[in-house]
């Protein structure tokens, strides 16, 4: 039998081998606190917890069939960056970031494993088509960081949702690296009112500062960011729609011309201006050349005719499918597969939470984007669906 005490003596003398080793400024493992109390585990701490029931869950698996930039191009070109790579660079770089400043480490894996969760099928896309259909309904706009909180709150585990940690959670939701950002200063004493109010401004299209509540959530913010600045860049090559000589050279000669040498500069800039500091940054050189190449990926990558080509077509048959669904609840038809694939696996919990409307947003943001075409050929073309 194993000894459990053992067990517990052991973890506890590896929490405080673990405690000495971390910054003031980082998030001690007992400092966790989750919305509803479990019994300790004495194998791993809360965030370790966190981190594996993301690592299992179903929308984590859903990742590598999802969108990261290029709509399609996944189903002629499978080595074009989907949402898992990204996910997994997120992780690689935080953690890199996150040990030479003495970070909690696990904190930090478990946010930038489940940051994108909510991402809807065809990336940002997929996410400006689906916001679109639920202010049309009424539910407010769709924000991927936000659908992300409600995936590991309200939808996994039938709807149960994972239970997970306080710090966990606000990195999840607080992640944005879309936003330029010279220096992220964690805003701490956050409460969970703080986190439903925002939800609740950022469903009403208000715009609010908003920043993690820890320093490990920080690192996952920035670190979104130049895990996707290089690799957009190498994608539009790959995809043709760029090609090296088209790139800004007072960008690429200060930051590098490969993606490689893009996040090495990158993150030995914040860890040179974050060390032993209560804020993550750049230095205001390589922040001025990042948020150069940041506007040159958006003239010449997510604003390209051919991406926005993609954009007009799903924004079509989003709108298409989403009133299907709605029409498919409103006549309870139990052989859609919104009931078949979704709400049957949900508790009364969720059923009796949500809204029809929400419902539909939430199993569109589920799909892959393979699984939306198979629907959009099932309601669109259904004497040639097999």
């Amino acid at each position: 039998m194993i000894n459990k005490q053992k067990i517990r003596e052991i973890y506890l003398k590896t929490l405080e081998l673990t405690r000495e080793n971390l910054s003031a400024y980082a998030i001690p493992n007992e400092a966790a606190r989750r919305l509803r109390e479990e019994p300790r585990d004495y194998l791993r701490s809360d965030f370790a917890i966190d981190r594996d029931r993301i690592l299992h869950s179903g929308a984590y698996r859903r990742y590598q069939g999802k969108t990261q930039v290029f709509s399609f191009t996944n189903m002629f070109d499978e080595e074009m960056t989907n949402r898992s790579l990204h996910t997994t660079y997120v992780s690689q770089i935080s953690r890199t970031i996150g040990k030479r400043l003495g970070l909690n480490l696990e904190l930090i894996e478990a946010i930038a494993l489940g940051h994108d969760l909510g991402h809807p099928p065809f990336g940002h896309d997929g996410e400006i088509a689906l916001s679109k259909c639920c202010r049309k309904h009424g539910i407010g706009e769709f924000h991927h960081n936000i659908q992300s909180l409600y995936i590991v709150d309200h939808i996994s585990a039938r709807g149960e949702g994972l239970n997970l940690t306080f710090q966990v959670r606000d990195g999840i939701i607080s992640h944005d690296g879309e936003v330029h950002n010279t220096l992220l200063q964690p805003a701490r004493g956050k409460t969970e009112q703080d986190i439903q109010d925002f939800i609740l401004q950022a469903r009403q299209g208000n715009i609010i500062p908003w920043m993690p509540a820890t320093l490990e959530g920080c690192v996952v913010r920035i670190s979104d960011t130049i895990a996707y600045i290089g690799q957009d860049i190498e994608d539009a090559i790959r995809y043709r729609i760029l090609t090296p000589e088209d790139l800004p050279r007072a960008c690429t000669d200060y930051l590098g011309d490969s993606n490689a040498e893009i996040i090495d500069t990158l993150i030995k800039s914040v860890i040179v201006n974050s060390y032993q500091q209560d804020f993550i940054a750049f230095d205001e050189e390589t922040s001025h050349h990042l948020l150069q190449l940041k506007k040159f990926n958006y003239e010449h990558i997510y604003t390209n005719e051919e991406v926005k080509k993609s954009r007009r077509i799903i924004g079509k048959v989003m709108g298409i499918i989403f009133d299907q669904y709605l029409d498919d609840l409103r006549h309870q038809d139990q052989a859609s597969r919104i009931f078949t694939q979704f709400l049957h696996r949900k508790s009364e919990h969720y059923l009796k939470r949500f809204s029809d409307a929400e419902k539909v947003r939430d199993f569109i943001a589920t799909m892959t984007d393979r699984y939306f075409n198979e629907e959009v050929k099932h309601y669109l073309l259904p004497g040639k669906y097999v």
